[in-house]
């Protein structure tokens, strides 16, 4: 069973930058679509960015300007580069294939954007 690793969250000010990467434990990202996903503390979990086999992108409006997903099939490795940090992007995030997850959902990177 694919596992997901998320990493690289953590405390930033607003206006500041963080990059979270996730990592597969199988090669399953080449022929998928991949996605990062955010959970706000007492909200929905909701959709920010994903990225097609190709290298297309789409992103929630919310962070288009803001954050780059990218992805390396290689290193079986999604990123999410986020810039521009505002409190409003502070959740716990999350990758999984898109536009639906199929994979079990790992256990998350902490962002916390706060003075």
């Amino acid at each position: 069973q694919v596992q997901l690793v998320e990493s690289g969250g953590g405390l930033a000010q607003p206006g500041g930058s963080l990059r979270l990467s996730c990592v597969a434990s199988r090669s399953s990202f080449s022929g998928r679509w991949m996605g990062w996903y955010r959970q706000a503390p007492g909200k929905q979990r909701e959709f920010v960015a994903r990225i097609t086999t190709s290298g297309g992108t789409t992103y929630v409006d919310s962070v288009k300007g803001r954050f780059t997903i990218s992805r390396d099939n290689a290193k079986n490795t999604v990123y999410l580069q986020m810039n521009s940090l505002k409190p409003e992007d502070t959740a716990v995030y999350y990758c999984n294939t898109a536009p639906k997850a199929l994979f079990p959902w790992g256990q998350g990177t902490q962002v916390t954007v706060s003075s």
